[in-house]
């Protein structure tokens, strides 16, 4: 049930029929983990989902979904490839002036273009902000790959029909782009997620292969003013810390890099626990409540209590403007924009 309206999952449906899997919380492979933030019970998958209407309000925190012709959709729409067999979306966007195809993969925290093309565009725009590490929204799974994440603000992308500012985008290995690609039957330069979708209500009219974009406000959260933590959520509820993210972006992050801390403590260390912050006892929060506890102005300082070898002590970190102009680059705009 969604709301009031019955979901078959089984295969009553012709085609609709779908195979059980259980994600392990603690597998081998880390990249099987549970996203944390989520509270769901359930995933329900593009192959249900595409013989409906489906509408999602991120202003409005709302969900919904109704039978082929019964949701009325709004905003500016784009035609839109759908793979007949999953459900998977490719919306023709462009940068730069070149076209491309990226995935809509409204379950995603963050938006990802191959490392191919974020190379080519890091290299044209070393002026574009970037950086090294994995915070806010970007900190998805807790994998140890986040530590070494490459994040960059594209200034400017069409997807569909809108023109996107300051897009946050993690650099995503080929071998992924080529799954994903596989997967949606369509050669694909990345995905767009929720982040650079949060102020619009995105409708899914899979019958017709169209989507909507309805503009729900104008006001844009910042996304990585937030202590700059890498962390792992953990079956029982604790936070590891796998990591400080580097404002700005080197090869490899330093996994012992430290916060600014008083004399008495010895820094925060990759293997750490984070015990809470401001006092307020982080074990068994979702990963977005833990972003928010780590956010604020940039300036503003929190109390992390963090735990070594079964001793805690408290670190004072102070709030970072990740993602955020590098220095002297707001000046050179003004200049070039006179």
């Amino acid at each position: 049930m969604i709301g009031a309206m019955t979901i078959p999952l089984g295969g009553r449906i012709p085609g609709a029929g779908i195979k059980e899997a259980k994600i392990l919380l603690q597998p081998d492979e880390a990249e099987s983990r549970l996203a944390p933030g989520m509270t769901a019970e359930i995933n329900i998958p593009s192959i249900v989902l595409r013989r409906y209407d489906v509408l999602i309000d991120f202003p409005g925190h709302k969900f919904s979904i109704g039978a082929q012709g019964t949701i009325q959709f709004l905003g500016s729409s784009a035609k839109v490839k759908i793979d007949a067999n999953n459900g998977s979306i490719q919306v023709p966007s462009q940068i730069e002036n070149k076209k491309y195809n990226l995935a809509l993969d409204l379950g995603s925290c963050v938006s990802f273009l191959s490392n191919e093309l974020f190379d080519r565009l890091q290299t044209a725009h070393p002026d574009w902000p970037h950086m090294t590490g994995a915070v806010g929204s970007a900190n998805m799974w807790g994998i140890d790959g986040e530590t070494s994440w490459t994040l960059m603000r594209v200034d400017r992308m069409q997807v569909g029909p809108l023109f996107l500012t300051e897009v946050a985008v993690v650099e995503l290995p080929t071998t992924h782009v080529d799954f994903i690609s596989e997967i949606a039957n369509a050669t694909t330069a990345g995905l767009i997620g929720a982040n650079s979708l949060m102020n619009y209500r995105v409708g899914l009219d899979y019958a017709h292969s169209m989507v909507y974009f309805d503009i729900g406000r104008l006001f844009n959260f910042p996304e990585f003013d937030v202590v700059g933590l890498i962390l792992r959520p953990e079956v029982d509820g604790r936070f590891t810390i796998l990591g400080v993210a580097d404002v700005v972006a080197k090869p490899v992050a330093k996994a012992d890099a430290k916060i600014s801390v008083p004399q008495e403590a010895d820094g925060v260390l990759s293997g750490d626990q984070l015990i809470a912050v401001d006092d307020i006892p982080v074990r068994g929060e979702t990963m977005g409540q833990v972003w928010a506890m780590l956010g604020g102005t940039p300036g503003q300082e929190r109390r992390l209590t963090v735990e070594r070898a079964g001793k805690r002590f408290v670190v004072s970190a102070q709030v970072e403007h990740f993602l955020g102009e590098l220095t002297g680059e707001s000046e050179k705009k003004k200049k070039k924009n006179k």
